[in-house]
């Protein structure tokens, strides 16, 4: 572990040999080994399977170190490929594209069909001993699991299904497939590693002290969690109050495929960094994306109960955004899944990435995200002080933190 011993990894009051060294948040040379021995050999999701619907749609997406393209192929299959001509190595689509019959390098022409093989050479004759059949785009590992695509840089990696092991059978009543994705995605710049962002997001400890209002319709107190192979899996119910109010008036259309007593937050964290979250009227998907060692993109996309633009509208823009702005102008706080409409629904519009800008406090935000990457960047800016380490961690709810550092380890050992 980029030569630190064993016992220097042990932290004040808490003498855990799994537990990561500051240079694993700080690193430059530790992200970068990350980005190839970590992220190189996970499987990742890149997509949604209904972001490339038809043949020859595509997205260039990167996973850790490697560009790599997921298109859909012929008679629907998707395939994913090194981003690398097999010519010089430039890089061979941009972003996203649509309807594509060839793959073509824009350096120097060289066409591979949809399914990687390289069709065309121009001045083939300049080439007199090429092999093409031997020169396809490099192949990387895909597959599709509840409608999301996964990829993984290393194509003789285990199945998809080997990854993720029994948690099927944990994922919860959402059905994904029965509900619409709302338009805009939230889009939030965090000043810190992605490890710290995990590491919040897998700590059941810090939910009824840092959100003790804004995810106060949540029982934390009854909360459950285990690992599954490396995956978190987390649940909590409603609070009897809020169930009760759900009864008379709730923000948004509650998922008609979950009964009453099978409400709840239903989270999970896909190692190493992919997140799901159900409520009772949404379900999302966390995208936490490492761009440097004290920078992260977290890309948070919504699906809800199909509805009506007229209504959908009239939520948005009535009362309830009203009521809003009365209750923090009073300081109070609406619940979780209110803020949730509104953050959906804001009147900006702009989709531009949101960052703490310092003008407000977070604390008093009424925004749980924002509470939370204020809490991460927080943490990040104290690594810098020689006084820093961890300490005694809470039993059971701090655990998971544990074993998530034990994971990375095995990648990076």
């Amino acid at each position: 572990m980029c030569g630190t011993t064993q016992e220097e990894r042990w932290v004040a009051g808490n003498p855990d040999p799994y537990l990561l060294p500051v240079e694993a948040y700080t690193s430059r040379e530790w992200f970068e080994r990350e980005l190839r021995d970590l992220f190189g050999r996970c499987w990742q999701f890149v997509a949604m399977a209904s972001d490339i619907p038809d043949e020859g749609d595509f997205l260039a997406v990167e996973v850790g170190a490697f560009p790599l393209v997921v298109i859909r192929g012929k008679r629907g299959k998707i395939h994913a490929f090194h981003n690398i001509c097999r010519h010089r190595g430039t890089q061979l689509l941009r972003v996203a594209g649509k309807g594509t019959k060839v793959i073509k390098c824009p350096y120097h022409d060289w066409t591979y069909s949809i399914e990687g093989e390289l069709k065309s050479i121009p001045g083939k004759q300049r080439f007199p001993d090429v092999d093409m059949s031997k020169l396809g785009l490099h192949l990387a590992r895909v597959d599709t699991w509840r409608g999301m695509i996964f990829a993984n840089p290393d194509s003789g990696a285990k199945s998809l299904e080997n990854w993720l092991g029994h948690l099927d059978a944990e994922f919860g009543p959402h059905q994904p497939d029965r509900l619409v994705e709302y338009e805009k995605a939230m889009v939030y710049e965090v000043r810190a590693n992605w490890k710290i962002f995990v590491e919040n997001y897998i700590d059941g400890y810090h939910l009824t002290h840092l959100h003790s209002e804004t995810l106060k319709d949540y029982n934390h107190r009854k909360q459950e969690s285990r690992f599954i192979n490396r995956h978190w899996a987390f649940y909590e119910p409603l609070t009897a109050k809020y169930r009760e109010s759900l009864k008379k008036e709730s923000p948004l259309p509650l998922i008609d495929h979950i009964s009453d007593d099978k409400m709840g937050a239903y989270v999970h964290m896909l190692f190493p960094c992919f997140g799901l979250a159900g409520v009772e009227s949404l379900w999302s998907i966390v995208q936490i994306i490492p761009k440097a060692p004290d920078l992260t993109i977290v890309k948070i996309r919504t699906w809800t109960m199909p509805i009506s633009t007229s209504d959908y509208l009239k939520m948005a823009k009535g009362d309830l955004i009203a009521k809003f702005h009365v209750a923090k102008k009073k300081k109070s706080l609406l619940s979780a899944g209110k803020f949730l409409l509104y953050a959906l629904t804001g009147d900006d519009g702009s989709g531009n990435v949101v960052k703490l800008s310092g003008d407000e406090d977070p604390l008093t935000s009424s925004d749980f995200m924002i509470e939370d990457i204020y809490a991460c960047e927080q943490q990040q800016r104290a690594m810098k002080s020689p006084k820093f380490a961890i300490g005694p961690m809470a039993k059971d709810l701090e655990d998971s933190i544990v074993q998530f550092h034990k994971h990375v380890s095995e990648f990076m050992s």
